[in-house]
């Protein structure tokens, strides 16, 4: 048996969803699954564009060569334990592609090892979930020169987003992975303003549900709309079968992660890029997971919530606009993140290119990328995206409404840290003279660690006087 595109080893939801887009697109795959009967069953599905291998070696038999086999198993150790198995099996020219959540780095360490034995390994970032993986996923693909020849197999199943296939060879190594990570980093920090915008209403504003549903519904369609967005209108519209109340009021506010949050809200402190919405959105989740010490905490401690006496019409207003400009710095930070791992790694990321990819498919896709690509479009080497005239006109055009939502979060006891680090990130980047000299002060005072001066160069250090 012979003759098939692409081996997929693992076949849970987003893996069967992809063999299937894969199929529906003309690829002939080869299957394997460790768990009993699931190559079987999909390979029976497929027909004849599908193959179900009862071991790595028959799959590996049969495909083409040189052989691509595409590995859908959870990030970590079953990575390892794939290459492992696999290697044996391919030949020098072979490529094995890891399309899951992997750290960074680890793709890094798998690249070189495979390279020992001529096998070329690949990081593709995938975005969308299982409904991406079905229906055309975001693809930020990091390899070699193995890309270019698996990439029209892969540009086929990906999103489309104005005609254009939402694929791009983001670089070398770890360099798809990178992105991935730092998508989801963004997509923590975005999910977080929504759901401090959610807690303003409910906390400050004293809406229910359906009352936030119109609100919601609203932005989606607005500037501010995209998937997530969407995602928070259909929460707010489901209601709980059995009480009829709406289910969101019934969910436990105790949020899970899977560490990629993490791993992006590490990876700009290791770069030393300013990305503190993303770092809150990390620790928000953190302190949702507290949640008996909070309830504790509240009836030791009392709340200092109060409903909001103003124009709550107006409160509304401002938190639409205040949404769309902290999204706004969120990419800010993400993309310089980027850009500054691109610059000490070496990897050619363009950021227009990923700008367009994730317009369609992945989870953050949303009206603003199209404004982000088109900074891009115009300048390449863009310092930040907060340079861009149409991006900062964006910004600026909203500031007194995003100040506003700020002040009425803290004086009405409702926490907005995304909200306000966002609004922090805007207002240290464009404070010409900050607060270090007085963190260098100290340091120096301390730990006679130096400093810089502004009227002459080198380093000094000073004799404090006393207090």
């Amino acid at each position: 048996m012979s003759g098939y595109d692409i081996g997929l080893v693992g076949l849970g939801t987003m893996g069967a969803n992809l063999a299937r887009n894969l199929a529906d697109n003309g690829a002939r795959v080869a299957l394997y699954d460790p768990a009993p009967d699931a190559a079987a069953r999909l390979g029976a599905e497929l027909g004849a564009k599908g193959y179900a291998a009862k071991a790595l070696a028959e799959l590996c038999g049969a495909l083409d060569a040189p052989r691509t086999v595409f590995l859908m198993v959870p990030a970590g150790s079953a990575v390892d334990q794939s290459i492992a198995d696999l290697l044996p099996l391919l030949s020098p020219g072979d490529a094995i592609i890891d399309g899951g959540n992997s750290l960074y780095t680890d793709t890094e360490r798998r690249v070189a090892a495979c390279a020992a034995r001529g096998v070329e390994f690949l990081g593709f970032g995938l975005s969308g979930g299982s409904e991406g993986a079905r229906r055309g996923p975001s693809i930020m693909a990091g390899g070699g020169a193995a890309v270019d020849r698996i990439s029209p197999l892969f540009r086929a199943i990906a999103a489309k987003a104005e005609g254009e296939a939402c694929f791009a060879h983001i670089g070398p190594g770890g360099a798809g992975h990178f992105v991935k990570m730092l998508h989801n980093g963004i997509e923590y920090a975005l999910m977080q303003l929504i759901a401090e915008a959610y807690q303003i209403m409910h906390g400050a504003l004293g809406m229910s549900a359906r009352d936030m549903l119109p609100v919601f519904r609203g932005w989606a369609a607005g500037e501010q709309g995209g998937f997530l967005v969407e995602c928070a209108a259909r929460v707010l519209a489901t209601d709980d079968p059995e009480s009829g109340r709406p289910l969101v009021d019934l969910i436990e506010d105790r949020a899970g992660q899977k560490g990629t949050g993490k791993w992006a809200a590490n990876a700009t402190l290791d770069f030393g890029v300013a990305a503190p919405t993303l770092a809150e959105a990390v620790h928000a989740r953190c302190m949702s997971a507290l949640r008996p010490e909070r309830i504790e905490a509240q009836q030791a401690l009392g709340h200092p919530a109060a409903r909001y006496a103003g124009d709550r019409g107006a409160l509304l207003a401002d938190l639409g606009e205040a949404l769309l400009a902290a999204n706004a710095s969120v990419h800010a930070q993400g993309f310089a993140a980027m850009a500054a791992a691109a610059t000490e790694k070496g990897w050619p990321v363009d950021l227009g290119a990923v700008a367009r990819v994730w317009r369609g498919g992945c989870i953050i896709r949303s009206r603003l990328l199209g404004k982000i690509a088109a900074a891009y479009a115009r300048d390449a080497r863009l310092a930040n995206l907060l340079r861009d005239p149409d991006m900062w006109a964006l910004v600026a055009a909203r500031d007194a409404a995003w100040r506003r939502v700020a002040v009425a979060a803290i004086s009405h006891g409702t926490p907005a840290p995304a909200f306000q680090s966002a609004l922090a990130y805007v207002d240290a980047y464009r404070t010409g003279r900050l607060w270090a000299n007085m963190i260098e002060g100290q340091r120096d005072l301390f730990g006679a660690h130096g400093f810089g001066r502004i009227d002459r160069p080198g380093r000094h250090h000073a004799d404090w006087a006393a207090s």
